[in-house]
């Protein structure tokens, strides 16, 4: 994918830049840090060096992906974030079944040692400065990207990056998890235990805040479960013995953060103000460490792309460059890397020039204006220490209330988090569908004049050749036909280093090596996951839907309660007791925000909603349809496989009899697609521009009537 989703120096090949070490920005604990913030000696000081500029890239094949880094490091780009494919994140191979319509469309599919070497040709590693946002694979991308550097020549101490690594978030938000928590925090264990020792310049994990505002969350709830996140991996590390207690002042050091900019500029940058005060807080009394350089809150940030929008998106360019500004314009508390999204990415896939545009963006602001030679400049403003003072408080006495539920993972497992995070979402849509919480173009100032920029929509974005899943499913098959064919001791072999990982997972035994051996031995991603499957088991997380409360009224005269009504009246002439609505979201997506809002407001409108949570197959879907009897499917994906996905949901419907079932889909689809899906059977589409969710249940109870042959009833206005 080409989107600026994660997170100076000399002259690296073909002039790219060669970033210096520390990976992400430190902002200083002795400033916003450390209690309240100093007044400033007023006048210009020695110009500071420019944050780490990324863009998130990765599309298709590591060859196509590999052209792009070296294009975008050309323009001046000081650093590599790395998108890998769905299948990548989440530990399978090209041609699982699960991977299909996913290979190569949010990212780049890295399968193996050969597909890492072909990702990073003619980029010399031990100068780059590599951010890889992966989480449930992580240990095994760091050791595919250790292989091939040391293949490089490269001095592996001196290598310099950022695994995301971050698995909380993805139970809670993001959904690229695979094992169940306790082993999926003892891999994040290992690595930084590892990496401490053996790579002292790589930041092993991220931890993300940045999908948890995605998901709903109030700056306090981002503080307070990112910081509740570090407790517990700090707490973990330091419990395991790996790491002698002497040492634990490097294992904070290397800690980075991954935090969300919203387009509510003053609040956004108190709250990294309060971020920093509560790391500088915590890392000194909970785990004595005395140095302030290792005590230093390093974060990198990728702004909103939830604030984005498909409705007169050439806004997206302002509300981007606001969000920057509330990360950089406090020194005290600056982001050490930056990466921007692309103005069209409500619409599909940003093309490199739509990149090019967000790099240059934050060119302009670190080289051409004088932001870089000032001190702080909100150093000793009352209102500013006031708003990080109240986000302080709120956060720590969060914190406490997840310490005293057992910690984050015990309120992950209880459903705590994520019923959390669905009611705040919940109650956040329902201000913008009042009309309450402006959005200019959306709900307020919808009148345009024409946009150049979208006269094309099916060249506005850039489009991913549905031909290179195949190809890239050839390829690995190839690939591990190649390697198991070859002669050889058996204790080369890839069987070998497979039976190993596993033997060292039923124990307490550091991962890393194992994995490290598994890499050299061409184990492909699908191979590594699935043996440690095999011990570890998978996880499906609390969806968070059932406990979420009422967030739109549904009092007399109300929008909901005119749909309610229609949900009942259509429920008796069809003869049942209520209807019945399954929610369901086909392959990799784990991005369900949107299918868990539905879920709510359609419960909430009167339907029995059935809704299983992420990672499921056409059959599965269409399977639950069938023997719900539901009365509608609505499908959500946000990852572009829909073209692939939804036809595969329809037919089987179809051939298990369900002809009068209506289907409809939301997410991220182009008009072309649209349209394609229509003509396929599809009742109805939904994209980002569809936000009013009352309106959206609404329509589904038109589709049901029609579907059923019963005369229409009223729209809700």
């Amino acid at each position: 994918m080409v989107r600026a989703d994660e997170p100076r120096g000399a002259s690296g090949p073909k002039g790219a830049p060669v970033p210096e070490a520390g990976g992400e920005r430190s902002a200083a604990p002795g400033s916003a840090g450390a209690g309240p913030e100093r007044p400033e000696a007023v006048g210009r000081n020695k110009k500071d060096r420019p944050w780490l500029m990324r863009t998130y890239a990765g599309h298709s094949t590591a060859e196509a992906s590999n052209e792009l880094y070296r294009r975008n490091l050309a323009k001046g780009q000081t650093g590599l974030s790395v998108a890998f494919d769905l299948p990548t994140q989440t530990g399978y191979d090209p041609d699982h079944v699960l991977a299909r319509g996913e290979v190569g469309r949010v990212g780049v599919p890295v399968s193996h040692v050969g597909d890492m070497r072909r990702l990073f040709e003619g980029i010399p590693l031990e100068q780059m400065n590599t951010s890889m946002t992966i989480n449930a694979t992580a240990m095994w991308l760091l050791a595919l990207y250790q292989v091939v550097a040391e293949e490089h020549g490269a001095d592996v101490s001196k290598l310099q990056g950022t695994t995301q690594n971050d698995i909380v978030k993805e139970y809670l938000s993001r959904g690229t998890h695979v094992f169940p928590p306790v082993p999926s925090l003892r891999l994040t264990t290992d690595m930084i235990a590892y990496t401490v020792s053996h790579i002292p310049k790589w930041n092993p994990i991220n931890i993300c805040s940045y999908h948890l505002q995605e998901a709903g969350a109030t700056p306090v709830q981002e503080i307070a479960y990112a910081m509740s996140t570090a407790v517990a991996v700090l707490d973990a590390v330091r419990d395991s013995g790996q790491v002698p207690p002497e040492r634990m002042g490097d294992v904070v050091a290397r800690i980075s953060f991954f935090v969300n900019a919203g387009v509510r500029f003053v609040e956004e940058m108190c709250k990294m103000r309060a971020f920093t005060r509560i790391w500088d807080r915590v890392t000194r009394e909970r785990y004595g460490i005395g140095n302030p350089k290792q005590r230093r809150f390093r974060y990198g940030v990728q702004v909103n792309s939830l604030g984005l929008t498909e409705a007169q998106p050439e806004n997206n360019v302002q509300r981007i460059v606001l969000e920057m500004l509330a990360v950089t314009l406090s020194k005290d508390a600056r982001a050490r890397a930056v990466q921007l999204p692309a103005w069209n990415e409500a619409l599909g896939l940003p093309r490199p020039w739509d990149q090019q545009w967000s790099l240059r963006i934050q060119q302009v602001l670190a080289l051409e204006s004088d932001l870089l030679e000032y001190d702080d400049i909100f150093a000793g403003s009352h209102v500013v220490e006031a708003k990080v003072s109240e986000l302080v408080e709120a956060s720590l006495a969060e914190m406490e209330h997840i310490e005293k539920l057992g910690g984050v993972m015990a309120a992950v497992e209880s459903g705590y988090l994520k019923s959390q995070l669905v009611s705040s979402h919940a109650e956040r849509r329902g201000r913008i569908e009042s009309g309450e919480e402006k959005i200019v173009g959306v709900n307020c100032y919808e009148s345009t004049e024409p946009n150049p920029l979208t006269a094309d929509l099916d060249t506005a974005v850039q489009t991913v050749d549905p031909a290179t899943e195949a190809k890239v499913v050839d390829a690995v098959r190839h690939w591990r036909k190649v390697r198991d064919s070859r002669e050889g001791p058996p204790e080369a072999s890839a069987a070998h280093a497979l039976q190993q990982l596993k033997d060292a997972a039923a124990t307490d035994v550091n991962l890393m090596e194992a994995t490290l051996e598994c890499a050299r031995a061409g184990v492909t991603t699908g191979e590594w996951a699935g043996a440690l499957r095999e011990v570890f088991g998978e996880f499906r997380a609390p969806t968070g839907v059932s406990s979420a409360p009422v967030a739109v009224p549904s009092e007399e005269g109300s929008a909901l309660a005119d749909v309610r009504r229609r949900v009942e009246h259509t429920a008796r002439e069809l003869g049942v007791g209520r209807l019945r609505l399954l929610v369901g979201k086909p392959g990799l997506d784990g991005h369900s925000n949107g299918a868990e809002q539905i879920a709510v407001r359609a419960r909430d409108a009167g339907f029995e909603v059935i809704y299983q949570g992420i990672r499921l197959t056409p059959e599965q879907i269409s399977t639950a349809a069938v023997a719900e009897d539901v009365h509608c499917v609505g499908l959500s994906i946000l990852s572009g496989s829909h073209a692939e996905l939804v036809p595969d949901v329809l037919e089987r419907l179809r051939g298990a009899g369900a002809h009068d079932v209506p289907v409809v889909v939301g997410g991220i689809i182009p008009s072309a697609d649209a349209a394609d899906l229509r003509a396929a059977g599809v009742a109805a589409v939904f994209t980002p521009k569809d936000f009013g969710i009352t309106e959206i249940i609404g329509r589904i109870v038109n589709e049901i009537r029609t579907a059923n042959k019963l005369d229409p009833l009223e729209v809700p206005a």
